[in-house]
This record gives structure tokens, C-alpha cells and sequence, in this order.
């Protein structure tokens, strides 16, 4: 499993945002169209071309957004090659579409085209310097690299930016796990639960959201692998708790989590059971 759990955010920029997938396409007859001309110089009648018609009505801007929801409605649908070619036309059209390269950055991400998500991260930023969002994006495309020093100047930038960027928090802190910086990885786990109780409104005691679970658990993980058992066991057991809090609208990221760290808490404390000796990040 990777562990960095929070891959990738949608920018939010000047564009029209990405963030809210729709579940179905939008329907064609939800687009206003103008009566087409009916009598031909011939005098035949033929029927409007209603397609033509409908889109030589459409301003820019929403021929824009509606191919957006095309590009979005298949990537719900998880046909990402046809979202890039959608993403790729509306860059097409519009060569300072940030959103656009962000987004098709995202998706050559999860189809592991590291490079490809680099190039378009770098032209987004390069049209927009200031998007905390896309330099967590793109730290995370250095991190499957293998160019981690890189991808923590990126995390960092992201907090300079948005010190309430609670991802861009935890997946730093990965980060210095995977280099085996377990203090630094602590810290900033620590910093990270601050930061969402701050947002949600929790006290402590109360790990009640998704987003508490999954540094709980990242926290509990660097605990385990730093031999700090104690720490990690009580940190599993938030985890799970918050986990578990909202079942009907927990993300898949955090259901798959929380069957990671059930196996981690069984490990930990039954590891004569366990036929994985390495543990694993």
C-alpha cells in the first residue's frame, strides 16, 4: 500500500474548480439551444442540426465548462485516458488554463506517468507561482520519484503558502519517515493534528474526523517503526476509532487505511502470528 494518503488536490484557482466530481454526466437537453431554421431555399423542411446549433450558442466560457464535466464524468467513470484527451483540448483551447494542467497532472499521475504530472505541475505553477495545492501535487510526483529533499522543499512551499494545508502536513511527514527522520516525523504529525482540531472544532479526546484518522495512524506507524510500541498501539486505536466514525462516508483511501492498521496493531501485538518480519512503510 502507499502510504502517502492524500495524492493529489484539485486546484481551486480562477478557473472553474474541480474538486466536486459530478455523478453523472450533464445532460444534453439541460444546455439551451435556439430554434433552428427549418425552411431551406428549396422549400424542403429539414429537422434543426440541434448539435450544432445548441453549441454555436454556447459562449466560450461554457463550452469550456462543459467539456470540464465531460472530463470529470469520466473520470468517475475511471476512463482516464479519455479525461487527458479532454483536459489536453481545453489546454488547447486555452494555453493558461491552470486548472486544466493541474488536473491532467493528476491523472497522469495516478496512471504512474511521473514525468508527464511533472511537466504539467511545472506549467501550472509557472502560469501561477502562489497555488499551495499544486506544490503538494508536485511533491508528491517528486516523492514517487525518488527525489525526496525535492519533494519536501515542495510540502514546504505548499505550508508557506497555506499553513492549513492539513495533506500537504501529513504527507511531509511521511516523507521524513521514509528518510527515517522519526522526530521530524512526529513534529509534524503533531502540527498536523493541531491544525485539523483547530479546523474541525475537535478536542483532543475526540478524534472524530477522516482526516484525524489518517494522521493518527501515519503518527502511530512512525512510533511502531521508531520502536516507541506504546505511543504506536494507542495511536492505532484513534485511528480505527476515527476510521470508523463515519462508515457511509468515509473515502475508499480511508477504508483500505483502516484495514492497514488493523494488520499494523496485529503485528505490534501478536507478531508471533505475523509472517511479515519487515515491517513496511
Amino acid at each position: 500500500m502507499n502510504p502517502r494518503t492524500f495524492k493529489g488536490q484539485q486546484d481551486k484557482g480562477s478557473q472553474s474548480s474541480a474538486a466536486s466530481f459530478p455523478c453523472s454526466p450533464t445532460p444534453s437537453h439541460a444546455v439551451a439551444s435556439q430554434p433552428g431554421h427549418r425552411h431551406q431555399p428549396s422549400g424542403k423542411q429539414t429537422a434543426p442540426d440541434r448539435s450544432s446549433t445548441r453549441t454555436a450558442s454556447l459562449s466560450l466560457a461554457e463550452q469550456d465548462a462543459l467539456l470540464r464535466q465531460k472530463a470529470l464524468y469520466e473520470i468517475k467513470q475511471g476512463n482516464y485516458a479519455a479525461a487527458i484527451d479532454l483536459f489536453s483540448l481545453l489546454i488547447e483551447r486555452n494555453p493558461q488554463n491552470v486548472t486544466a494542467y493541474n488536473n491532467r497532472g493528476l491523472l497522469y499521475f495516478q496512471n504512474g506517468q511521473f514525468s508527464y504530472a511533472l511537466a504539467d505541475y511545472n506549467s501550472a505553477l509557472q502560469l501561477n507561482p502562489t497555488l499551495a495545492k499544486i506544490y503538494n501535487n508536485r511533491a508528491n510526483c517528486y516523492a514517487s520519484m525518488g527525489r525526496p529533499m525535492e519533494a519536501l522543499f515542495d510540502y514546504e512551499t505548499a505550508l508557506d503558502l497555506n499553513p492549513a494545508n492539513t495533506h500537504a502536513r501529513i504527507n511531509q511527514g511521511i516523507t521524513f519517515r521514509e528518510l527515517d527522520m522519526y522526530e521530524h516525523a512526529i513534529e509534524t504529525f503533531d502540527l498536523a493534528l493541531q491544525f485539523d482540531q483547530m479546523l474541525s472544532g475537535a478536542r483532543a479526546a475526540e478524534p472524530t474526523t477522516s482526516v484525524a484518522g489518517h494522521i493518527y495512524a501515519q503518527r502511530g506507524r512512525t512510533s511502531h517503526l521508531a520502536g516507541d510500541w506504546n505511543y504506536a498501539v494507542a495511536d492505532y486505536r484513534r485511528a480505527l476509532l476515527a476510521l470508523s466514525a463515519s462508515n457511509t462516508t468515509q473515502l475508499r483511501v480511508s477504508k483500505r487505511l483502516h484495514v492497514q492498521v488493523k494488520r499494523w496493531l496485529s503485528d505490534l501485538l501478536n507478531p508471533e502470528l505475523s509472517t511479515d518480519f519487515k515491517l513496511d512503510a
